[in-house]
């Protein structure tokens, strides 16, 4: 009786210690873990956890990426129930690349591109050859290049889509040189490139300020580049993410967000 009795408690203590060992806040009933860039889109995500969540019965963590791969690498290995610091093109791009399957669950946020320099004070006065510094990546680059021609820099082809490249540029009147860098390097590159087209969340938090500092920023409207919470494909509707969703399209939120930001990050919603 007594040895029965032993291994019974020895077994609950096992599959106690299992238990203990195999939890982790994501994934975990009770909390939702979200990756997000630093700015604005953790911050916008505390503003959510410190004045909202627990009203609405949602206990949020949040784990900060400085970099646009490993939030989703994270979320799709289970470390992550969500995250929040992309566009749809990126994600969709993105997952095709690495066979992952990915869901975009709601628009949050605009951060309008802009092109920046430590150089010249408007994009006219680059000078014949100067070297433009874009992201690396295929959307946020062919987004880039978008802005350049939008601006009457270069020429893309007709055809230049999303993934545009620079084998897509038609016409180079200045003869730009672009110098492709992971995204989160290029505000730094400011001071060995002629100018750099930088995405929004990187170049806040580089200490610049979109709406006054930037050369010229997209245009918004039919802009399809809106960040937003993103899941593992079959995780969409789960209640926790979707109360994150109503939290971050509150009216609280977008009050917050054109308070903070000043125009440099607009919502959506």
């Amino acid at each position: 009786m007594f040895r029965r009795l032993t291994v019974a408690i020895a077994s609950v203590g096992l599959a106690l210690g299992l238990t203990a060992c195999g939890s982790s806040d994501s994934g975990s009933d009770d909390v939702l873990t979200v990756g997000a860039s630093p700015a604005p889109h953790a911050e916008i995500l505390e503003y959510v956890r410190d004045n909202l969540a627990s009203g609405a019965g949602l206990k949020l963590k949040i784990e900060e990426f400085s970099d646009y791969v490993q939030p989703n690498l994270a979320l799709n290995d289970g470390r992550l129930d969500a995250n929040y610091f992309q566009h749809k093109p990126y994600m969709d791009d993105f997952a095709q690349s690495k066979g992952l399957k990915l869901a975009f669950v709601a628009p949050i946020h605009l951060e309008p591109l802009g092109a920046y320099s430590k150089k010249v004070t408007s994009l006219s006065e680059l000078p014949q050859g100067a070297t433009v510094a874009i992201p690396n990546d295929a959307t946020n680059g062919a987004r880039a290049l978008k802005l350049l021609a939008d601006n009457g820099l270069i020429t893309l082809k007709p055809d230049a889509g999303s993934n545009a490249t620079e084998k897509d540029v038609a016409d180079n009147p200045k003869g730009l040189k672009f110098r492709p860098l992971e995204a989160a390097q290029l505000p730094r590159s400011l001071q060995d490139v002629d100018a750099a087209v930088i995405n929004g969340n990187y170049a806040l938090e580089g200490g610049l300020t979109p709406a006054k500092d930037a050369l010229v920023l997209e245009k918004t409207e039919g802009n399809p580049y809106a960040n937003g919470v993103v899941t593992k494909a079959g995780d969409e509707n789960d209640p926790q993410v979707r109360t994150l969703v109503r939290l971050l399209q509150s009216p609280e939120v977008k009050k917050f967000i054109q308070d903070k930001y000043q125009g440099s990050v607009l919502p959506v919603f």
